[in-house]
């Protein structure tokens, strides 16, 4: 029986085609299939613009240049989160406050935004919400609290393609940018569509477009009515640029993005159907109602301590029954790097979300028939 890890990707024959059509073009990178890829992913999320990139981490460091943030900067981030969210801010000097989540979503709320606000002590620059395993976060409630504040929101979204949200004004779109400056997505394996390492950034502002797409190369720009080898840079950037290898699979992955998202739907429906009968001990992450989410992760809270057996034994037994498991994510707050400038700190939402969660296997290849495997392999573990 194969293994069942707790994400994979999808690759198909017309994937592979895609890339190997790429690579008998005239350009491997820097080429048309960057654009192509750039203007399908704007339109299918409903933003102006998207800017591709080599990865995740790399589109969260641009969005951080394009806005200036720097030295004497304050950025907010949850601490339920990769250690990408925040490194972002360190990358460019910035001090990072860390937000609480609530206990059973894993998610920033306004609530814990503002306590978080009054921590920082002073002007904060920006606020970067994660929505964490692909449900969203409360954006309208977490922009008017940023703006009251004088902050810039950045969407921090690699779990949420696809995921749609309804506030009361009818359908969005994570990545559409209504309620922020910027939305950050990756394109790792495990995420909803992959480019094997790539990153995107949507926004409504063509200045910041036309910055990161500057920053992304270098800092290079070529002046109007200058000779065609003529460059110049008025600041350092990056060589974060995608190639067009990697954007021609990207481009391919995204003409499925219905066609998985409604999979991981199906499958994280399936879950809740077959996980029910545990709900006393194991249940799904809270979900809250105005999201829709295309699930990333589809994590459980197990009560693990009245159950008495240790995540880590648990994680042993769901794999010698071949189901991968992981989990996501040990509080940032609690790093060394993060401790010894910040501290310690007591979120207590952030701690419990985590002594609590475990991630089970969530991909588009996946038969119904593995989700009851799943069900009854945990329910085996936990001794239920």
């Amino acid at each position: 029986m194969a293994f069942l890890p707790y994400g994979r990707q999808t690759i198909e024959e017309d994937d592979i085609a895609a890339v190997a059509d790429a690579l008998r073009g005239e350009f491997l990178t820097t080429g048309p299939a960057v654009e192509a890829f750039e203007t399908a992913f704007a339109d299918k999320v409903g933003a102006a613009h998207a800017v591709a990139c080599s990865n995740g981490t790399a589109s969260l460091h641009l969005a951080m240049l394009a806005l200036g943030i720097g030295p004497g900067d304050t950025c907010i981030v949850p601490s339920i989160t990769f250690l990408a969210t925040a490194n972002c801010a360190a990358y460019v000097g910035a001090r990072v406050v860390f937000a609480d989540v609530d206990p059973d979503s894993g998610l920033m709320t306004p609530a814990t935004l503002a306590a978080a606000l009054s921590r920082a002590g002073g002007p904060v620059r920006a606020v970067l919400p994660v929505h964490l395993r692909g449900d969203a976060c409360d954006l309208p409630g977490l922009a008017r609290l940023a703006s009251g504040a004088g902050a810039v929101l950045v969407e921090d979204a690699p779990h949420a393609l696809g995921t749609t949200m309804d506030f009361g004004a009818g359908r969005e779109r994570v990545g559409d940018c209504a309620h922020s400056a910027m939305a950050s997505f990756s394109f790792h394996p495990v995420k909803t569509i992959a480019t094997g390492e790539g990153g995107m950034i949507t926004t409504n502002d063509a200045a910041l477009a036309a910055k990161l797409r500057i920053l992304r190369s270098h800092g290079m720009i070529r002046p109007p009515g200058a000779e065609p080898w003529v460059y110049e840079m008025a600041e350092p950037g990056f060589n974060y640029r995608l190639p067009d290898i990697n954007c021609a699979l990207g481009l391919s992955q995204l003409g499925k993005l219905d066609r998985f998202t409604a999979r991981r739907r199906a499958l994280a429906a399936r879950y809740a159907e077959r996980l029910a009968p545990l709900a006393n001990r194991v249940r799904l992450a809270a979900r809250p109602d105005w999201s829709d989410p295309a699930l990333h992760l589809l994590c459980v809270l197990i009560d693990f301590e009245s159950l008495g057996v240790s995540r880590a034994e648990v994680m042993r037994r769901l794999a010698e029954a071949g189901v991968g498991s992981q989990v996501h994510y040990i509080p940032v707050h609690t790093q060394p790097y993060w401790q010894a400038r910040n501290g310690a700190l007591d979120l207590p939402g952030a701690t419990a979300w985590y002594e609590r969660c475990l991630s089970l296997p969530l991909f588009p290849g996946m038969a119904d028939t593995d989700v009851d495997r799943v069900a009854e392999a945990l329910e085996a573990a936990t001794g239920l």
